[in-house]
């Protein structure tokens, strides 16, 4: 039967896989034990995860440029050793990061887009196969790829629900080591065995092997008919668009809105993605497309770049921002090329690409070199005009514009959330941009208009320590704005025979803890509306808040409370829709 021949072929491809990509399969089953690990303990070890992945790519590419290139067996092996060692020095890298940040992932996000482009792109480097057929072939292993492991996972997701509701009830790990061996170890391993052997070093010239990959490279029916009249005539309408609005807008907002840049990277990419993949199509619509399109796309990327440079004059350049000149740089050298180059060129693009994002990665012309220095430079020329940075201090000073507490505020969150603050040795010690961005600067975050009255929702960060030693006792309580006036909820706390009451008063219109004596004598008063001013400007994006910020301390001769929020949301619509869950410590003297 058909299906059984296509069931053994497909075990078959698996298997030559495997033998084809020894070490690309020992990288990816030890990140799937690294992986199960880390979902049995819900202990994060995801730097080694991190590290076999990118060992898993750069043995993939190290194998096809061995068969394009090698001949000897020796070959392989040198091949083999270097990836273990660049494999292990990654690993030596990142292992000193207390975890792994934003820069860390980015970096190595980057540096697997340019090693699956280099694993289309070298097996057909000075072949009589070019990368266009190459990348079709990818293109369309990637997407069965992505199909089958969707419908096995789905399979299997429904019949273990089914076990879970009819039979007996199942782990909930379950689920998340099944999608483990799916997409971590089955996906990568079904994607290599859709990928066939080049001509190479040995079959150059071998007719029968070209005709393999021709076959295989062939594109379906199917997305002819997409590309041809669907996508291509949607990308000429929205091109047109494109035009229209920047011509209206050539002397106003065009270069200020920055809501345009994702719009017009955007564009960039279907363009070039579809002219690659358009390489092979030949009809009217196709032929047309590869002939004005690369070049309508030069004009549009460099007013983009433009736009981009321009924003960054006032506000520095950012890691994202950087992405976004430095792409739309390579859309339009892209451009460029694809105009004067034959169709069978178009590996040069792929190269380019290699390169701009290797670029991007290396010191010192990285994307976050460059950007940590131009946000610290930004913060410092804001500083030094407003008179606010003086022998390596700063002074607070809140009466300043608005644009440039928008700086100040852009540039120190930028530098806390990238954990750069550290670096600048004229911030405070151990500043945090949540808590001490008043204390430092001397007036509360810039927000814009759209943003102020947004609500806030926080929850204590996790893994959370706090020291309860002094502490006679401590009380879990909820704070809610929109209680009925009167007393609320009482706890009661017992110290050598004698009981103290720890109550909330909402009699005055707000809400009060106050730890009561003998006889209805307030010992110490706290005013929960303290809690709620300290975080009502937070910005509405961010959901975490250290123990520092989240903790407030009153203390008389007769007793000291300690509050530490738990969560909270502030309903900046209604005002009486304020609550929080909270820690209450107390200590009685």
């Amino acid at each position: 039967m058909k299906w059984i021949k296509k069931l053994k072929d497909r075990i078959t491809g698996l298997t030559d896989a495997i033998a084809r990509f020894p070490l690309t399969t020992v990288y990816l089953l030890a990140a799937v034990i690294i992986n199960a690990y880390d979902i049995n303990t819900e202990q994060s070890i995801s730097k080694l995860l991190l590290t076999f992945l990118v060992g898993a790519f750069l043995s993939a590419v190290s194998q096809v440029a061995y068969e394009r290139f090698f001949t000897k067996i020796s070959s392989r092996f040198v091949l083999m050793g270097l990836v273990v060692l660049l494999t292990a020095c990654y690993g030596l890298i990142i292992r000193p990061a207390p975890k792994l940040s934003m820069e860390i992932g980015v970096r190595t996000a980057v540096a697997l887009f340019a090693l699956f482009i280099a694993f289309i792109l070298v097996p057909v480097i000075k072949s009589k196969v070019n990368f266009n057929k190459s990348f079709m072939i990818a293109f369309k292993s990637l997407f069965n790829t992505l199909f089958f492991s969707g419908v096995i996972f789905a399979g299997i997701s429904i019949i273990l629900t089914a076990i879970n509701l009819l039979i007996f009830a199942v782990n909930y790990r379950a689920y998340p080591h099944m999608a483990n061996l799916i997409f971590v170890l089955f996906a990568p391993m079904y994607f290599l065995s859709l990928i066939p052997k080049y001509p190479g070093a040995k079959t150059l010239e071998n007719p029968q092997q070209i005709e393999t990959v021709n076959t295989i490279s062939k594109c379906p029916k199917f997305l002819q008919i997409l590309i041809s009249y669907i996508i291509i005539p949607l990308v000429a309408v929205f091109t047109l668009i494109l035009v229209i609005y920047i011509i209206k807008n050539i002397s106003g907002t065009f270069w200020t809105d920055n809501l345009l840049e994702p719009m017009l990277v955007s564009y960039a990419i279907t363009v070039i993605l579809v002219y690659i993949l358009a390489s092979e199509i030949e009809n009217k619509f196709t032929v047309l497309f590869r002939k004005i399109f690369p070049k309508v796309l030069v004009p549009i990327v460099l007013f983009q770049i433009t736009a981009s440079i321009l924003s960054s004059a006032d506000t520095g350049i950012t890691h994202t921002r950087y992405y976004v000149i430095l792409f739309g740089i390579y859309a339009a050298a892209s451009g460029v090329l694809l105009s004067i180059l034959p169709i069978r060129k178009n590996g040069v693009i792929a190269a380019l690409l290699i390169v701009f994002a290797t670029i991007s990665i290396v010191p010192p012309v990285d994307a976050f070199t460059i950007s940590r220095n131009s946000q610290t430079q930004t913060l410092k020329n804001v500083l030094v005009k407003n008179h606010m940075l003086k022998d390596k201090i700063i002074k607070p000073n809140g009466s300043i514009s608005d644009k440039d507490k928008k700086t100040i505020t852009n540039a120190v969150y930028y530098l806390n959330r990238m954990e750069y603050t550290k670096k600048i040795k004229w911030l405070p010690k151990r500043f945090n941009a949540d808590a001490d961005f008043y204390q430092t600067f001397g007036f509360k975050e810039y927000q814009d208009q759209r943003m102020i009255d947004q609500s806030v929702y926080l929850n204590l960060e996790p893994s959370f320590s706090v020291s309860i030693s002094g502490y006679d006792s401590f009380v879990q309580a909820g704070i809610n704005s929109y209680g009925k006036p009167g007393n609320g909820t009482n706890s009661v706390i017992d110290k050598r025979g004698q009981k103290y009451t720890l109550n909330q008063d909402t009699s005055n219109g707000q809400i009060e803890l106050n730890l009561m004596g003998a006889n209805d004598r307030k010992l110490i008063s706290f005013n929960t509306q303290e809690i709620f001013d300290r975080f009502s400007n937070y910005q509405s994006t961010k959901g975490q808040m250290s123990v520092k910020e989240a903790t407030f301390t009153k203390e008389n001769d007769q007793a000291k409370i300690t509050i530490v929020v738990q969560s909270l949301g502030i309903d900046k619509q209604s005002k009486q829709n304020n609550n929080a869950s909270v820690f209450v410590f107390v200590q009685i003297k």
